[in-house]
């Protein structure tokens, strides 16, 4: 089985910890994870963009000039995409960029993403995140303590309030729960530090 090091809030390493190998000990399946990143930020889109076709573009109406005899091209209307300010061929319209893969896939997705950091030894496991009050310096002074490259995702194993208001104003460093975790955050980050009570979640969903 996959072994990690524990430690805890003040960098002290306080033992060992054994991980499911279904979960933390598989071979990662790059092509599932790329498709699974791709459609994370696919489903992140607005979708909100939206130009003017020449039907809805105001004035137009007139012909310019008349068809022949002039030596000009024949013009229908001001409002024709080669005129400035005439209407775009093919606008852009408000659309759902949005899609599901299947759950198969999904899971495998983020066994192999989580396999990859234990194996790249970016993974470290915390006894425990336990703040008094909300504090910016705690959290920051806990993910110094662990020497943790800038980008960091703290894995919690509750909605933590304190804990997540102490850590959103740290620059690269984002929070999440068991039940918010996705693959793209988990392959976006320098290192993954999850609550060991977070990992006991972990492995009952995805064991």
């Amino acid at each position: 089985m996959a072994t990690v090091s524990t430690f805890d809030m003040t960098g002290k390493q306080t033992g060992t910890m054994e991980l499911n190998d279904a979960v933390f000990g598989i071979v990662p399946n790059q092509s599932v994870m790329h498709d699974m990143v791709v459609n994370y930020l696919a489903n992140q889109r607005q979708g909100t963009q939206s130009a003017l076709t020449r039907a809805e573009v105001r004035g137009g109406g007139k012909k310019p000039w008349r068809q022949k005899g002039t030596g000009r091209a024949r013009q229908g209307s001001i409002r024709a995409p080669q005129w400035y300010h005439g209407g775009v061929v093919f606008a852009p319209k408000p659309r759902d960029y949005s899609y599901a893969l299947p759950k198969k896939m999904r899971r495998l997705a983020m066994k192999s993403a989580l396999s990859s950091k234990v194996q790249e030894n970016e993974m470290i496991v915390l006894d425990e995140l336990t703040l008094t009050e909300i504090k910016t310096k705690a959290v920051a002074d806990v993910l110094k303590a662990l020497n943790t490259g800038k980008k960091v995702l703290l894995v919690l194993a509750e909605n933590d309030t304190k804990a997540v208001l102490s850590a959103r104003n740290i620059a690269g460093v984002k929070t999440a729960q068991v039940n918010t975790l996705n693959v793209y955050d988990i392959l976006n980050c320098d290192q993954l530090v999850v609550v060991k009570a977070a990992v006991a979640q972990i492995e009952e969903v995805y064991a």
